[in-house]
């Protein structure tokens, strides 16, 4: 690793000069993710396999950033020693922080720091809950294509009477109360829900499918009374773990706003380095 890169911890303008210093040139401005997280405070971190990198890159891709300009994988060799690295972009790097642990302290110093660098009026860059999000909604999106998949298979012909039958478990009322209560007029719930809701329903969906995949449950009347079970499971689960029920959770902006806030500060760093850019080039490693 670059040597100013294991400095201790001083203070936030010293500690982002030295993130700064980091940065390279070759035919673009980029980071090593390898020297990026030892940066944040993390050791023998394996990229390829890091959680903070590996839901960066599932953020991304739900912003619809095309992942080779932010994520470049590449071979690097240090000292001799050669393993799998990621070249990033500074949007990339900002996406990185944000997965990162707040508990370090580098890591709560970098939300901040690319928090102002994108512009302080943008306020979902503010909040990690954003990135969270995005992610979640993501995942979602994912399942349900799973579950109605594994729902027609198994005999739903009407899967809007079997979608509100999860609902209806899990929120003790049907989706057009629901919406009520939310306040959503029109589109999707899930586009208005905050991470730890989201989270609730992935769990709720995955465990549907599962459910019925295990039990091999067919036909309509039954797969409603499985996709209802399941929601009453995860509802008693929150609820005995002390947790907020989910129709009191306050309803959040809607998630293409928050993505459009994320692909603004994309073009703000780009445009930020481009504007640094100078004839001086660091060297690729």
């Amino acid at each position: 690793m670059p040597e100013n890169a294991n400095r201790p911890a001083q203070n936030i303008d010293s500690n982002w000069q030295i993130f700064e210093d980091l940065g390279r040139e070759n035919g673009m401005h980029f980071w090593w993710a390898s020297d990026l997280m030892f940066f944040l405070g993390y050791e023998a971190i394996n990229v390829a396999n890091s959680q903070p990198i590996q839901r960066a890159m599932t953020a991304c891709n739900a912003l619809n950033v095309p992942i080779h300009e932010s994520f470049s994988s590449t071979e690097r060799d240090v000292d001799g020693k050669k393993f799998l690295d990621f070249k990033l972009s500074r949007f990339a790097c900002y996406l990185v922080a944000m997965n990162a642990d707040p508990r370090k302290e580098r890591v709560a110093q970098a939300q901040a720091y690319f928090a102002t660098l994108a512009d302080q009026v943008q306020r979902h860059l503010e909040e990690r809950e954003s990135i969270d999000r995005v992610i979640n909604r993501e995942h979602i999106t994912q399942q349900e294509k799973a579950l109605s998949s594994t729902a027609y298979l198994h005999g739903v012909k009407n899967y809007a009477l079997f979608q509100n039958a999860g609902y209806r478990g899990l929120y003790n009322r049907d989706i057009s109360v629901l919406k009520k209560i939310k306040r959503v007029q029109d589109g999707s719930l899930l586009d208005f829900m905050g991470s730890e809701e989201l989270a609730a329903n992935i769990f709720r969906i995955s465990q549907t499918n599962q459910k019925i995949k295990n039990e091999d449950i067919q036909g309509q009347r039954p797969l409603e009374d499985a996709a209802e079970k399941v929601g009453q499971i995860v509802r008693q689960a929150i609820k005995s773990a002390g947790g907020t029920m989910p129709e009191l959770l306050p309803t959040a902006d809607h998630i293409g706003n928050v993505k459009k806030s994320l692909k603004e500060a994309n073009r703000k760093f780009k445009k930020l380095d481009a504007t640094k850019k100078s004839s001086k080039k660091k060297p690729s490693d």
